[in-house]
């Protein structure tokens, strides 16, 4: 089922499930995860029959932020044992941008989800939680800043005053705060959370894989573009390609013959 170490990697059908695989440690983030998450975000990309991902947690916590066993090391000098993306590109991590290329992501938050843990959701393009999740962006606490892209995304997915809320305070909040604050955009008891999330990954990928690829990097690529001309010019390009695929001329196809259409063959 997965060749890794710190993740778990399963096709269910069009399906890409990733799931934290650290639960004795509430799915700590550590370098080695990040690099397997980030492989196995290209890995779904490169997977002609994966229309949607999902990322979840092992155990009772989705993601407790960054393992920080031997930050002390760090402090005397000490490098870490395994360099990261995020050190290796000084300070730019590949995770927000992979997840942003990728295929659809759903993040499923089952647990806990603090700093990198709470931030990595932000990059991805809906976010189910358990009633039982709670969310902090703890950085201050620690005397540290965002990352993960977040700086950005945070004020995308829940505008600026709620960002600004979170970061400062550095609290920890409830799944139904996180719903008000619109940092996820649903939530379901804890028991319900992966069949609604399948069941909603499920619904997106039996749409064109490469029309909602497609779709999703539009929406990114343009969030914060100012220009309306490069706004509409992408629009453009990316119809005019889309125009091209078999999944469009099926869908004309199926209406011109009154039929449900067949996407997605090969």
């Amino acid at each position: 089922m997965s060749d890794y170490e710190h993740i778990l990697y399963e096709k269910r059908g069009a399906i890409a499930l990733v799931t934290l695989n650290r639960p004795e440690k509430l799915n700590a983030w550590t370098p080695v995860m990040e690099n397997e998450v980030i492989d196995a975000v290209r890995r779904a990309a490169a997977d002609t029959d994966i229309g949607c991902m999902v990322i979840t947690g092992a155990g009772r916590g989705f993601c407790a932020g960054a393992d920080i066993s031997g930050w002390d090391r760090r402090l005397q000098g000490e490098p870490p044992a395994r360099v990261s993306k995020m050190l290796e590109e000084r300070g730019s991590p590949e995770v927000p941008i992979t997840l942003t290329q990728g295929k659809p992501v759903i993040a499923a938050i089952n647990g806990v989800s603090v700093g990198v843990g709470l931030t990595m959701t932000l990059a991805c393009d809906i976010r189910i939680a358990s009633t039982e999740a709670r969310f902090s962006a703890r950085f201050v606490k620690v005397g540290l800043t965002p990352e993960c892209g977040s700086s950005r995304y945070l004020p995308l997915v829940a505008g600026l005053p709620n960002a600004l809320y979170m970061v400062l305070t550095g609290r920890i909040i409830d799944a139904d705060e996180a719903l008000r604050r619109g940092i996820v955009d649903r939530l379901v008891p804890p028991d319900q959370l992966m069949p609604e999330a399948m069941k909603l990954a499920e619904e997106i990928a039996a749409n064109p894989h490469e029309a909602i690829w497609a779709a999703k990097r539009l929406l990114h690529a343009n969030a914060n573009e100012t220009d309306l001309r490069k706004v509409v010019t992408l629009e453009s390009y990316s119809i005019r390609e889309r125009q091209s695929e078999p999944d469009h001329k099926e869908a004309v196809t199926a209406f011109m013959e009154k039929r449900q259409p067949v996407f997605n063959r090969r």
